[in-house]
């Protein structure tokens, strides 16, 4: 069994920021890539950001230069560091793990239970 536990979200002011973590927790053998997608209302989940086992980022041009993914391997933790925040930042956002079970060859894709950020204008 794997979970995942987002932590984070909220309420905040446009220009404000707001930090998310996603807790990653089982019969863990490896964790490749980290991510982090959002949905917002009536539109389909897109890439926020992703970080490699190696820490090479990649970013939605979106919210390129205003947030920043980060990891740490020791606790199994992706975090999403997220500043000047704007009103279409808006969405639910969800942690993506790709992890390597213990006993199994291949890795899967995980899901955190998505938090919500509203940014308010």
């Amino acid at each position: 069994q794997v979970q995942l536990v987002e932590s984070g979200g909220g309420l905040v002011q446009a220009g404000g920021s707001l930090g998310l973590s996603c807790a990653a927790s089982g019969s863990i053998f490896s964790i490749n890539a980290m991510g982090w997608y959002r949905q917002a209302p009536g539109k389909q989940r897109e890439l926020v950001a992703t970080i490699t086992s190696g820490g090479r980022t990649n970013y939605a041009d979106s919210v390129k230069g205003r947030f920043t993914i980060s990891r740490d391997n020791a606790k199994k933790t992706v975090y999403l560091q997220m500043n000047s925040l704007k009103p279409e930042d808006t969405a639910v956002y969800y942690c993506n793990v790709d992890i390597q079970r213990i006993g199994v060859r291949r890795g899967s894709d995980y899901w955190g239970q998505g938090t919500q950020v509203t940014v308010s204008s």
